[in-house]
């Protein structure tokens, strides 16, 4: 009897094993920013969970929150990153840089740095004195080409984490003269990946070098859609037209305000890996007139590590 009563707790405890490996782990909280764009002079409608769909390998996943960034969420550090080699009749067009600086709210706060000979300078941390931000600007000065996305990576990985939104408005051409083999740019690539793992937005704005003129158009071609490529990714905006400098910025820089004046805060449960890693969202509008722009990948902690953050998380 009791060699009986033995061998039916192997078989259970086998069979409690088997179910424990079959059962998938419980979906992990995770959450992204997202924006509204694209009103057109409308105003911004106040969106609730019910209004957007999130998604994963196409299946829907729940949405626990859902919170406007504005008011008391209002918070921000934006970083105006400036290429030095992006030097092409700079000076009219950082006079609309500075009024775009100057007219930033109150809960915001704008730091600057540079992309100088491959070496990523920072001049100014976030800090909500508008006059330091305007003062630290410089128009560029020209140096040789260097990858711009490098310094951009580096730039998010040494950002301070708190709970303020991180965003980055990039000035540069996006050309890397040694981009890596194939179809991909290793450089932008780690930038894209770094962003979205530390949830931060980037928006460019291209501005070519003053000799852009004597460059292989395939070459300036390319750093548009690098930059295009990373603003997208990581739930940003690229503009630019043709290869030539942009006759103003203040359009631009208009959109971008917009942009970050319509941001919320999706919170919601996704399907974890093994380990933690960055997972394909999709993140849709119900509303049939109302865009939404998000990152294509969110950080999604293993159901091990939820206390846990990413190296380089904010």
């Amino acid at each position: 009897m009791h060699q009986v009563q033995k061998f039916t707790f192997i078989i259970l405890a086998c069979w409690l094993g088997l179910w424990a490996q079959s059962t998938p782990p419980p979906n992990t909280p995770t959450h992204m920013t997202v924006t509204i764009g694209h009103l057109y002079g409308r105003e911004a409608p106040l969106l609730t969970a019910t209004d957007l769909s999130v998604t994963q390998s196409y299946e829907p996943l729940p949405i626990t929150s859902l919170v406007p960034l504005r008011g008391e969420r209002a918070g921000l550090e934006l970083f105006i990153l400036v290429d030095n080699c992006s030097n092409c009749e700079a000076g009219s067009q950082f006079d609309d840089l500075r009024k775009f600086i100057s007219s930033q709210s109150p809960s915001t706060k704008v730091g600057v740095a540079y992309i100088r000979e491959g070496r990523l300078n920072v001049v100014l941390n976030p800090t909500p004195d508008r006059k330091q931000a305007v003062q630290a600007l410089n128009t560029p000065t020209g140096n040789k080409p260097t990858s711009p996305f490098l310094a951009l990576a580096e730039l998010i990985r040494g950002w301070h984490p708190n709970s303020s939104r991180h965003a980055v408005l990039m000035i540069s051409n996006g050309i890397d003269p040694v981009p890596g083999s194939g179809p991909q740019d290793l450089s932008a690539e780690a930038a894209i990946e770094q962003s979205q793992r530390s949830g931060v937005l980037v928006y460019a704005i291209y501005h070519p070098s003053a000799d852009y003129a004597t460059v292989n158009f395939q070459r300036i071609y390319s750093g548009q859609i690098q930059l295009a490529h990373v603003a997208i990714e990581t739930g940003g905006e690229a503009y630019f037209l043709g290869f030539g400098p942009l006759p103003s910025l203040s359009p631009f820089l208009s959109d971008i305000a917009d942009h970050l004046a319509n941001q919320y805060l999706v919170e919601f449960l996704a399907k974890p890996g093994e380990a933690s890693e960055l997972q394909e969202i999709n993140v849709k509008s119900k509303i049939a007139d109302v865009d939404v722009t998000a990152p294509s990948r969110a950080w999604v902690a293993a159901p091990d590590a939820i206390d846990r953050k990413p190296s380089g998380a904010r």
